[in-house]
This record gives C-alpha cells, structure tokens and sequence, in this order.
C-alpha cells in the first residue's frame, strides 16, 4: 500500500503540474480562438502542432524509455548511461534543427506553406529542443524531483501564455506566426534553465552503452513513430483526404474541440509521467505484480469519473473555444474514451518492456496504424472529421485488447477484471441517463447539469465506498471514519 501512495503522491505533483499548466493552455485556446482571423487559422496550428509531434517521436527515437531501462539495471553505470543518453540527444537534436533551417523552403513547399517558410523553421526547431530536453526531464523523473519537473514544466507554459498575450493582445499581432514564435521563445527560456540542475556528473561516454540502448530503443522507436501517427496522423493527413473547400476551417474546428477533452490526456500522462520509473524500480520486486494490478484498476476508476465529469458540465467545458467552433462538440465524447483506451493500453504496454520484447509493442503500433490509415481514407472524404476522432477510437480498443490477451499469456498480471468491470458498467448505465435526459426530455442545460451531478454524485458514492475510503486520505482522513 505504501507504493501506491508514494506512486499517488508522484502523480499528484505531476498531475498538478499538468493540471495547472493545462489550464493555462486552455486559456490560451480561447485566445486563439477569438482572436485569430479565422478557423482556418486555428486548422494550420492544428497541423503544424501534429507534425511537431510526430517529430519528437523521431528525434527521441525511444531512447527515453531506453534510459530508465538501462540506468536501473545493476550491471550498467547509471551516470554513464545518462551521460551517453544526454550527449548522443543533443548532438542529433542540434544537426535537426540546423538541417530544418537551411532546409526551411524546401520542407515548406512540402508541408503546403510555400508562403512561410519561418513557420516551418519556428516549429521545428522547437520540436528539436523538446527532443533534447526530454532526457534531462527524464533524469528529473529518475532521481525522483517531481518538484523540479513540475516547477520547470510550469515555466514553460507560463512563458508561453506570456508571450502570446504580448503579442496578440498587447502588440494585437493576430497572425499565426506569433503562435509559434511565442511557443519558440519559452522552449528556449526553460532549455536554459533546466540545464543547470541536469548536467551530467562522471561517467563517461560509452559506444557500447549507446549500442545495447539503441538496440532495446529502436523498436521503440517503431512503436513510438506508429503510436503518435495513431494520435496525430488524423491532422496531418486531414487536408490531403478532406475533398472540401474548407479544409483548414474543418480541420480548426476539429482541433479546437480536440482541445475540450484535454482534461483526460492530462490525468494519462501525469500517471505515466510516475508510472514509468516505478515500473521499472518495481520490476525486481516480488509485489509488484499486485502493484501493476492495483494501478491499472485505479486508473480505470479514475479516468471514468474524468470522463463523466467532462461529460456532464460540456455546456461549461465548451466556453474553452469560440462559438464558431461548438458544431463540433459532439466529437468529444469520443475523444474521452480514446484517451480512456489509450491510457489503458499504456498500462499494459509494461509487460513487453520490462521482458525485454519491445518487438510486441512495434507489431500493435503498426496494426494500429493500418486500422488508422483505412478508416480515415475511406472515411474523411465522406464524412469529414467525424472518421478522424472515429480512427483513434477504434485504433485503441483493438490494440488494447491485442496487448491485454498476449499479455496474459507472454507475463501474466492479476488484473481486477470483476471491479474493473462493475465500474465500466456503471459507468455506462450512467451515460445511458444522462443522455436519455438530454435528448429525449429535452432539458434546459441547467437541469442537465443538476442531473449530471447527481449521476456523479453516485459514482463517488460507490468509489468512496468500495475503493476509496476518505479515511485513507493524508491530513483529512482523521475526521472521516473507516
């Protein structure tokens, strides 16, 4: 019990690092969405964003994971391991980011921005900064400093908001450029600041380490390059597939709901931000079979309130984005749940990782991939964004469960199937009211959301009396009974 309150702690400081940064970039989605000239505008951030990150993946080529792996193995030098990891991510990151630049028109022509170039210098110059920084950020994670982690994430983001205020509100510069540049500026402001705290100390430079970690990180990198295009392949690929005129404003609507759901991606990631180190201290333990199990059940319990929270208060969520853009709302239902699978499926990536078969991980990416690639290129000259969010979905459950059976069999995990699945049930029979509610009664949004509260309410009720007792919980937990 006492893992899963030092992991809950990790992930509450994680997690309010993202909250909060989160939060801020909701602010910014406004802005950008009111602001900016059109929804065209909004669809150009959106598909230079899904580049970006497909990139990352490529310029990190998995030598993060790689890097937990190898410094907590006992036969390796973990400062060595570091040192290696750091010099070979800044030397390829900075070769990236002079080839983007001398090479900026040419990529532009590409990319469909013959016009601006610096767009494309901008972006992914940035993305090549990110790529070096995430072993920094990842030796932050390892040593176990989420403060630092938090405190230099935050940075990021609050100099980014400043920057897009300066210029859109303050200069009132509604070009997109500013976006880019003001995201340019606050990398290069928290790259210099992390460096101080993440410079390496001993260890040395070992061809063979960087050898035995691109070997175990490569099919990562196949896993990682097929797992972001499963995310973002649906932006990117939007404007070739959609035969409309509107592409871009279709593609800004798309983007600005996408934005909506960000609530759950921000739970997912601050859990796998501490899930992942702890796997991996934990592997050699003879409990931490039952401490995979017990993670994944309250991460299930925990995304399902997100979502039915998002759900029930959309009529609030949905001030986020402008007015033009709520004709998209009803995609972020769907949304939720493929961050729900999603995040599942990254739970139970785990087992390949820690045995070693990184291959298994590559084989479901791909397979996810092609699943991705058919719906949307049958789907989006058809019937637009819908097939887009639509790909995602379908993408993860069939991966998801692809990883949970070969994962039984490959390294077996007493997973809580039977609690797992009474809360997707009521979960489910939740939704199924509210919805009955909202377009069979036709309610005013009022008496949707007091309902919608009530449904929640019950869920907590069933949460705080079978899995969550609030005397459990540090401080306050005296004054509630068990």
């Amino acid at each position: 019990m006492s893992d899963m309150k030092s992991l809950a702690k990790d992930t509450a400081i994680y997690g309010l690092s993202s909250i909060i940064g989160k939060f801020l970039n909701y602010l910014l989605v406004p802005l950008y969405t009111y602001k900016l000239a059109s929804e065209a505008d909004y669809g150009i951030v959106t598909n230079l964003y899904a580049w970006t990150a497909l990139l990352l993946v490529l310029l990190t080529y998995g030598m993060e994971t790689g890097f937990f792996r190898f410094a907590n193995r006992e036969d390796y030098d973990s400062k060595s391991v570091y040192r290696t990891a750091y010099i070979t991510l800044l030397s390829s990151s900075a070769f990236f980011a002079l080839l983007v630049i001398g090479l900026q028109q040419p990529i532009a022509n590409v990319l469909g921005y013959t016009n601006h170039p610096e767009f494309i210098a901008m972006m992914f110059a940035t993305v090549a900064a990110d790529a070096f920084a995430s072993i920094p950020f990842a030796y932050l994670r390892k040593q176990q400093r989420p403060w630092l982690f938090a405190g230099l994430k935050l940075l990021f983001v609050m100099l980014n908001m400043a920057f897009a205020i300066f210029f859109i509100i303050i200069l009132g510069k509604t070009d997109v450029m500013y976006v880019f540049l003001s995201n340019m500026l606050a990398t290069g402001i928290q790259t210099l600041c992390l460096l101080p705290f993440t410079l390496p100390k001993g260890g040395h430079f070992d061809w063979s380490i960087l050898r035995a970690m691109l070997r175990y990180s490569l099919p990562l990198l196949v896993l990682g390059v097929a797992g972001i295009m499963n995310q973002t392949l649906d932006r990117i690929l939007f404007p070739y597939l959609y035969t409309g005129e509107d592409a871009e404003t279709q593609l800004g609507i798309y983007g600005a709901c996408f934005k909506v759901a960000m609530v759950m991606m921000m739970f997912t990631q601050a859990f796998r931000y501490a899930y992942e180190p702890f796997v991996f201290s934990k592997h050699k333990d003879r409990n931490s079979v039952e401490a995979y199990a017990d993670a994944m059940k309250y991460y299930i319990i925990f995304s399902f309130l997100i979502l039915l929270g998002v759900i029930f208060y959309l009529d609030i969520f949905k001030f986020i984005i402008s007015r033009a853009y709520w004709k998209g709302l009803l995609i972020v239902p769907v949304v939720l749940w493929t961050y729900v699978f999603q995040g599942i499926y990254f739970n139970l990536s785990f087992w390949y990782k820690l045995t070693d078969e990184t291959k298994w991980g590559a084989y479901f990416s791909v397979i996810g991939l092609v699943i991705t690639l058919l719906i949307q290129i049958i789907g989006v000259p058809i019937i637009g964004y819908w097939a887009s969010c639509g790909s995602s979905l379908v993408c993860y459950f069939v991966i998801m469960l692809l990883s949970y059976f070969i994962g039984q069999k490959k390294a077996p995990i007493p997973y809580d199937l039977k609690r797992i699945g009474q809360y997707t049930v009521l979960t489910i029979v939740l939704l199924a009211i509210y919805y009955a509610c909202r377009y069979l009664l036709g309610l005013h949004m009022w008496q949707l959301m007091l309902i919608g509260t009530g449904l929640l309410g019950i869920y907590l009720v069933v949460l705080i009396r079978k899995d969550f007792p609030l005397s459990g919980l540090p401080v306050v937990g005296k004054y509630f009974k068990k």
